[in-house]
């Protein structure tokens, strides 16, 4: 009967929070505030800082720079982003990789600049990193993992087992992250041609990214779409991203970091 109850409650509380929707209109489901997701995300990017060396060739550092305040002159003002504006970092590091956290934080490894050709391409990644913190995502996941956190003690109460956190995250928590990679990918599409850098290269990008990863895990147990999945995605956006893009350029923005 206990178990019974907790369910109904989490049932509820899940619904009752079920009542925002992302920049694309989906449907989300958020119960951290903006306020503590920052604190989250200034916590985490403080570590990360002390943990990883910096980058401090100054020709580089000026050109992620560039590009990172290019998108962030066109993104919508106001919450989630930051009141303060946003901090930039390059960690000397060959990860191809790079992150934006609630808070305004930013950072870029080295790594990603080897995989990069140009600035259009950068500017898909940021692009697509910001526009998580733009669309809520951290405090999304956070959510999740709060609401699966009760799911498995109640799983594992009902059916007696210690494997309730892993049907969670395979039955919630994974799928639930690759909707939140595709509207990254859109919105970041967006984002990225509005601020005048072209939006073919995120295609060209991934592309890439697919021959130097041709053995990346099965999409139904990966959080990220599949590179072929995400080109075609993409593509089917082009349409719109390109007007956005030429709209830019008529408008004088035309990026040369």
């Amino acid at each position: 009967m206990k178990a019974l109850q907790l369910l109904m409650i989490l049932a509820a509380t899940a619904g009752a929070a079920a009542c925002t929707t992302s920049p694309t209109g989906r449907s989300q489901m958020i119960m951290v505030s903006d306020r503590e997701a920052d604190r989250q995300g200034n916590v985490q990017y403080r570590i990360i800082k002390e943990q990883t060396p910096r980058a401090w060739d100054a020709k580089t550092i000026r050109y992620v720079n560039c590009i990172t305040n290019e998108i962030i002159d066109v993104i919508p003002e106001g919450p989630p982003a930051p009141a303060d504006g946003w901090e930039v970092t390059v960690f000397d590091q060959e990860s191809i990789n790079a992150f934006a956290l609630p808070g305004g934080n930013i950072g870029v490894f080295t790594g990603i600049l080897e995989v990069t050709e140009n600035q259009d391409q950068l500017a898909a990644v940021l692009g697509h990193e910001v526009a998580h913190v733009i669309a809520r995502h951290a405090a999304e996941r956070m959510t999740i993992g709060r609401v699966s956190g009760a799911a498995g003690a109640v799983g594992g109460a009902v059916i007696g087992t210690g494997n309730a956190g892993t049907l969670a995250a395979l039955g919630l928590d994974l799928p639930f992250g690759r909707k939140q990679e595709d509207e990254a990918d859109l919105l970041g599409l967006d984002y990225m041609a509005q601020a005048g850098f072209d939006p073919r290269a995120a295609v060209t990008l991934w592309q890439n990214m697919r021959k130097k990863n041709p053995g990346s895990p099965p999409e139904f147990l990966s959080t990220h779409p599949s590179s072929l999945t995400r080109i075609e995605r993409l593509n089917e956006r082009m349409p719109q991203a390109l007007a956005l893009y030429e709209e830019a350029r008529a408008a004088g923005k035309r990026p040369q970091c």
